[in-house]
């Protein structure tokens, strides 16, 4: 359940860290507020989860869902440029969360 709950809360931060780049630096309230929930909910999840995972194993494993999302998500709406290099590198930290999960 709390590798569940991680990943949710990996999908969240990629959530938060999208409405704060549209938030305009909170001059928006739409985004501002996605951005006040989704951080809320996503750190409450990583906290629940690290009380049953590592810490370490944890925080990159989020870190690794939002980041890879956050990018994914920017270049498939043309907010970012598209490379094959960059896909690649995507491609690599998900592998590096996905050894992290197997690892554990």
């Amino acid at each position: 359940m709390a590798w569940i709950v991680l990943i949710i809360s990996g999908l969240l931060e990629a959530v938060w860290a999208t409405a704060l780049g549209k938030s305009e630096g909170f001059t928006k309230l739409g985004p501002s507020v996605v951005f006040g929930v989704g951080l809320v909910a996503s750190m409450t999840g990583l906290a629940w989860a690290m009380r049953t995972l590592p810490v370490g194993t944890s925080y990159a494993v989020w870190v690794g869902i939002g980041a890879a999302l956050t990018v994914g998500y920017a270049m498939a709406t043309g907010a970012e440029s598209v490379s094959l290099l960059k896909i690649l590198l995507v491609l690599g930290i998900v592998g590096c969360v996905v050894g992290l999960k197997i690892l554990h």
